[in-house]
């Protein structure tokens, strides 16, 4: 996601100054595409740019980039502007957000409800999050990264409604997938039934993402089921703090879980059709 977002912005005449991955190779590939420097620190991106973009898996990675001692982010970084992509907690962006200032430094939330496509394309459904002043600062360049962009109040406002929508998505994919697992079962010819889905109750953008790569098990992963099983986690922590139960979420998380119990944490999130369909894995 952050190499294609890079690459958009550098089409869009934006000087992409620096890069950085936990794979060195990976930012040495980048970088000479784009005409960046691949640096071996973070507090090399810092010095380097003035608007950094962080898109890392989990809260324990984005509060290590933003650490608040050893090589981070946060060195010399008073007047920068960091736009934090991941999908992680909202406690976890509040974090970001106090280091941030005490090193002079400003936060926004920037979290994508789209996939690795939408990012080269610059078509990603962005949700922003933090001070408003913040995001009009940036808004020119999240532009040029999305088609719809929308402003959803303080810091971790974003992260709140990221969760319900990959909850919602996890728990779409996974009843999607029992549905053609059923469908498969029943000797149903499945080109039809997820047409029949398609104009019916039975409709939703998984199935128009994810229904034939469940199909044909194709897993080619842009969103990989061991993410999937994190973000659930993150909803469904957002749950316990209001003291609701959320049965069918729950049980989409443990699915997921299960994926990467056995191996498949890695396929793209539709995998989940492995664990449905008869199969191997079944």
């Amino acid at each position: 996601m952050g190499g294609n977002m890079a690459r958009r912005l550098k089409e869009c005449g934006y000087h992409v100054t620096a890069v950085y991955d936990a794979h060195a190779a990976s930012a040495r590939e980048l970088a000479a595409e784009i005409g960046a420097e691949p640096c071996p620190t973070l507090a090399a991106v810092t010095a380097r740019a003035d608007v950094i973009f962080t898109v890392v898996t989990d809260d324990s990675a984005q509060l290590a980039v933003f650490a608040e001692s050893g090589d981070s982010l946060l060195t010399g970084a008073a007047g920068r502007i960091f736009v934090n992509c991941a999908t992680i907690s909202p406690r976890t962006h509040v974090e970001v957000e106090r280091r941030a200032r005490h090193a002079g430094a400003q936060t926004l939330e920037g979290c994508m409800a789209s996939s690795i496509p939408q990012a080269r394309n610059g078509t990603l459904y962005l949700m922003c999050g933090g001070d408003v002043a913040t995001f009009e600062r940036v808004r020119p360049i999240l532009e040029k990264l999305s088609t719809a962009l929308r402003y959803l109040g303080p810091t971790g406002s974003a992260a709140q409604v990221k969760a319900l929508v990959n909850l919602v998505m996890n728990c779409n994919t996974a009843a999607l997938a029992e549905g053609l697992g059923l469908g498969r079962a029943l000797g149903l010819d499945l080109d039809m039934l997820r047409e029949v889905f398609l104009q019916t109750g039975a409709n939703s953008q998984v199935l128009k993402t994810d229904g034939e790569d469940m199909q044909h098990r194709a897993h080619d992963c842009f969103f990989s089921a061991a993410h999937a099983a994190k973000d659930s986690g993150i909803a469904l922590q957002l749950a316990v703090d209001c003291g609701l139960n959320l049965p069918l979420a729950r049980a989409t998380k443990e699915q997921f879980e299960r994926m990467v119990a056995l191996g498949l944490g890695g396929l793209d999130k539709s995998g989940v059709a492995e664990l449905t369909f008869p199969g191997r894995h079944a």
